[in-house]
């Protein structure tokens, strides 16, 4: 054969080739040195004959005997040499390509039995791997011989018409999703929050794949490449603790998954917009006002960092945002029409995005997955509510906050009512910012001591909203729109209810409009000493 055509017919070869021996060898590099080694071969051997009728059986001839070389190679046995590769008599391809394909008939066939039933794998295994006898395998799973071999029968016609049919291979299998942030709007229960339960890849890859269509589990693993054995247990612990709603035999996921690539970009790309310009509106006008109205200076806040403006902006600007209502009529849809209660005590909605090169490109993704709030706790009449962001310095986490926060504000609550602690409160208060300890203990978080002045504040942000209402509610309409269309049907209520909160008690908003005074220079960064309390406030409720 001519030099050049033989070099045409490796080089055509060589991708299938490399896979070949990847899944067969040890490690890459193992890979690599056998893949050039059967094409060196194959090269040499098709520029010295001339009687080659077949030369991709030719080529897998010469594969499967470098890779026998590779095995005996690997126990110490001797090698085939190149000269014997060379001159392989073409006829025990035959022999070659009958005992592969058995051997890959054999894995074809485990792999088609882990998509029967669980009553059908386990019977199937008891009688063809176990060897054991029909009445055994019946009084085993206490039903009757008959049903045992109508169990037999059925399981036979499943495995040949999948020994038939090739799996369809599907994107997820080559591709698989990662998630980048994953919170909840609720209350974590003690398995804790949404990273609790996607820890894997496998349930992240799971849930995204029964996003926007219902599917089996057989449908799942088929997708994802795995064994629907592993599929099983995971879909069913997702769908005990309510990330999936089963629909007769198929799956759905019951959170919500933001996607950054494609469409999702784009729609990511209007929040940006939303957001931006909205901010400019909002903070600035509530910026101004607080300036202006000379609340800063009111007796009804206390503060060690009272005498420090900066410091308070940060904690009341947000504080302001997230808890003024917006001049909306009431909700339509309430928390709980669409949240999950859990098995582990939890309520709440999850959300989580999708690790992609299009969220790098979306303004503050970096900052936002160093976000989390606002969170709050009520009692003894009063709330303590905070923020967490790339500005503060680490709070317990967020799984435990409600019971951290909940015991710290008894105590804040003790110490304004005159009450001494033991030395261990107030040494947890104070590691963890909220107060420092002088002659007395002095609250370094912001403390709204009375209902008319927590009014007057919040009252800042409610007149924004009567003035800018049109403006901010355009700026919303196009996006609510378009995110909607793009959830999947059976998600969309448990969507509406998150826009309900768009301009409010809103993550991305408070961010966009800390970032839009930072960038402005109304606002400047924190001092290091101010990280632990900042974006604290407790205030007195109604």
């Amino acid at each position: 054969m001519e030099k050049n055509e033989a070099e045409k017919i490796i080089a055509q070869y060589l991708k299938p080739v490399f896979g070949f021996a990847l899944k067969r060898c040890k490690n890459v590099q193992d890979a690599e040195d056998l893949s050039q080694e059967i094409a060196w071969k194959a090269y040499r051997a098709l520029v010295a004959r001339n009687d080659i009728a077949d030369s991709g059986k030719f080529i897998w001839t010469v594969a499967h005997n470098a890779l026998a070389n590779y095995y005996r190679g690997k126990s110490g046995a001797a090698d085939i040499s190149f000269e014997e590769a060379e001159n392989l008599p073409f006829p025990l391809c035959g022999e070659i390509e009958t005992e592969v394909l058995e051997k890959e008939s054999a894995a074809r066939l485990r792999k088609e039995i882990a998509y029967l039933s669980k009553m059908q794998r386990a019977i199937v295994v008891a009688f063809y791997y176990e060897n054991k006898k029909q009445s055994e395998i019946a009084e085993e799973f206490h039903i009757s011989p008959s049903l045992v071999k109508w169990h037999l029968f059925e399981a036979r016609k499943n495995l040949k018409r999948g020994m038939k049919t090739m799996k369809n291979v599907q994107m997820q299998q080559f591709s698989p999703v990662a998630f980048s942030r994953m919170g909840f709007c609720g209350s974590a229960g003690s398995m804790g929050g949404t990273p609790a339960f996607f820890r894997s890849a496998l349930t992240q890859n799971i849930a995204y794949c029964v996003y926007r269509e219902a599917k089996t589990i057989n449908e799942i693993a088929e997708a994802l490449g795995v064994s629907p054995v592993y599929v099983e247990s995971e879909v069913e612990f997702l769908e005990e603790y309510g990330y999936l709603l089963k629909r007769g035999g198929k799956y759905l996921a019951n959170l919500l998954i933001e996607e950054t690539d494609g469409e999702g970009e784009k729609i990511l790309r209007m929040r940006e917009e939303m957001y931006g310009a909205a901010a400019k509106i909002f903070a600035n006008d509530l910026y101004d006002g607080l300036l202006q109205s000379g609340l800063l200076k009111s007796d009804g806040i206390e503060c060690a960092f009272k005498e420090d403006e900066n410091y308070l902006l940060w904690a009341l600007i947000p504080f302001i945002a997230a808890n003024c209502e917006d001049g909306q009529a009431e909700e339509e849809i309430s928390f709980e029409e669409v949240a999950a209660i859990r098995p582990d005590g939890a309520c709440d909605i999850a959300s989580v995005s999708v690790r992609s090169e299009g969220e790098k490109r979306i303004r503050y993704n970096a900052s936002f997955l160093k976000w989390c709030g606002p969170s709050w706790v009520s009692c003894n009449g009063h709330m303590l509510w905070c923020c967490r962001s790339e500005w503060t310095k680490e709070k317990p986490k967020w799984e435990y906050f409600e019971y951290v926060s909940s015991k710290n504000l008894k105590l804040l609550c003790r110490i304004q009512n005159g009450e001494t602690l033991s030395a261990e409160e107030y040494a947890s208060l104070a590691q963890q910012g909220l107060i420092r300890m002088e002659k007395e203990p002095v609250l370094q978080i912001v403390w709204l001591k009375t209902e008319e002045i927590k009014e007057k504040l919040l009252g800042l942000g409610r007149e924004i909203n009567l003035k800018r209402g049109r403006e901010l509610q355009k700026l919303k309409a196009r996006y609510v729109k378009a995110l909607l269309d793009f959830t999947p049907k059976h998600l969309r209520k448990m969507q509406a209810y998150e826009l309900q909160f768009l301009f409010r008690a809103d993550g991305w908003f408070l961010l966009y409009c800390l970032e839009e005074l930072l960038q402005n220079g109304k606002l400047r960064p924190p001092e290091e000493e101010q990280k632990k309390s900042l974006m604290s406030v407790a205030a007195v409720l109604r």
